[in-house]
C-alpha cells in the first residue's frame, strides 16, 4: 500500500545543475527484441523515440546529497515510517531473529530488516561512515520524488533513462558496447561468482560502490548499469503505444513505477538486467538496500 507523504517539503529557490549533463535529445532506437533478454519485461519491440533536449545527473543521488536534503527538511523516509527495509541476507549488519522480522517468498536472500533505512543501509550497527560518496539505498519512489521537489527537478522519464545510459551508441547492450567486460576490465559493480551463495568481489565491491566508479559513457553518465536499481518517473506496463510519441511518459496510471539500470546483486544466471534496454517494477512505497535514483531537468 502507497503510504500517503505529509511532510512539507521546501524547494530551493533554483535548481543547481553542477553536476548534471546536457543531453541533446533526438530520435533512438529504444528497447531490445534479444532472446537472452526478458521479453515478459516489455523490453520490446525496438521502437524509435523522440527526445527534447534535457539536463540529467551525471551520478546517482549520493549519502552526502539525501543528508544535506533530509538536514535542511527534516524529511523522513517510508523505510523509517514502516520501521525496516529489505537487506540482502550477505549484508544483514546484526542477521538475528531480533532484527528480521520478514522474508520475500520465493527470494529467501532478501530480509525484511528492523530500522534499515538509508542511514542504517544494513540495520542496527550499520552506519553510512565512509559511503558519502556511494548512492543513497533505501528510498522509496515516493522519496525520491521528495527530494526532486527540494531540488527543484524531477526524475527522468523510462525513455530518458535508456537514452542517457546508451550515451550514444546504438543498439548496444551496456553504456560502453555489447562486451561485459572489454579487455578483460570490470566496467560495472554486479555480482560475480555464484549467486546467491558466493560474491567474489572481482569488481571490487560487495555492496554499493561510490557514484562515480567506473568509466563514464559517451554523455559522460557515470554507473548506469549496476550498482543500483534507479527509479524512473513511469508507471509500469508492457505494451507499448504504436506509434511512439515524442517524448513518451508511460501508462497513466498504474501500481507499480520503472525502475532501470540493475544493480549489485545482477548475475547472469539469474537477473541479467544490467543491460541498458532491462527494465523491472516495484510499488511507489517499496524500498531496498540496491534502490536509488538520479534527478533530470527539462530544458
Amino acid at each position: 500500500m502507497e503510504r500517503t507523504t505529509t511532510a512539507v517539503v521546501p524547494r530551493r529557490s533554483a535548481a543547481d545543475t553542477r553536476g548534471m549533463c546536457s543531453l541533446p535529445g533526438g530520435r533512438f532506437l529504444m528497447g531490445t527484441d534479444e532472446a537472452d533478454g526478458f521479453p515478459q519485461d516489455g523490453e520490446g519491440p525496438i521502437r524509435e523515440v523522440g527526445l527534447a533536449p534535457f539536463l540529467i545527473d551525471a551520478c546517482a543521488v549520493s549519502n552526502d546529497a539525501f543528508a544535506e536534503f533530509v538536514r535542511v527538511t527534516g524529511y523522513l523516509t517510508d523505510a523509517e515510517h514502516f520501521g525496516w527495509s529489505f537487506v540482502f541476507e550477505g549484508l544483514v549488519a546484526q542477521p538475528d531473529p531480533e532484527q528480521v522480522v520478514g522474508s520475500v517468498p520465493g527470494t529467501p536472500w532478501w530480509l525484511a530488516v528492523r530500522d534499515a533505512c538509508w542511514h542504517r543501509p544494513e540495520g542496527q550497527g550499520s552506519s553510512l561512515a565512509g559511503r558519502g560518496d556511494h548512492p543513497v539505498v533505501h528510498v522509496s519512489h515516493n522519496d525520491a520524488l521528495a527530494y526532486c521537489r527540494w531540488a527543484g527537478k524531477r526524475l527522468p522519464s523510462e525513455a530518458e533513462w535508456e537514452f542517457m545510459a546508451r550515451g550514444g551508441l546504438h543498439q548496444q547492450r551496456y553504456p560502453w558496447g555489447n562486451e561485459l567486460m572489454p579487455g578483460g576490465q570490470h566496467r560495472c559493480n554486479i555480482w560475480q561468482g555464484e549467486f546467491p551463495t558466493c560474491n567474489t568481489g572481482e569488481d571490487g565491491f560487495m555492496g554499493t560502490c561510490p557514484v562515480d566508479a567506473f568509466a563514464p559513457n559517451g554523455y559522460g553518465i557515470f554507473n548506469a548499469s549496476g550498482n543500483v536499481w534507479e527509479w524512473c518517473a513511469d508507471w509500469f506496463g508492457v505494451d507499448h503505444t504504436t506509434p511512439v510519441p515524442t517524448d513518451p511518459v508511460g501508462p497513466a496510471s498504474g501500481q507499480s513505477r520503472v525502475m532501470r539500470g540493475g544493480s549489485y546483486l545482477c548475475h547472469a544466471s539469474y537477473c541479467n538486467r544490467y543491460r541498458v534496454a532491462a527494465r523491472t517494477r516495484n510499488t511507489p512505497d517499496s524500498s531496498s538496500g540496491n534502490i536509488g535514483f538520479r534527478c533530470a531537468l527539462s530544458l
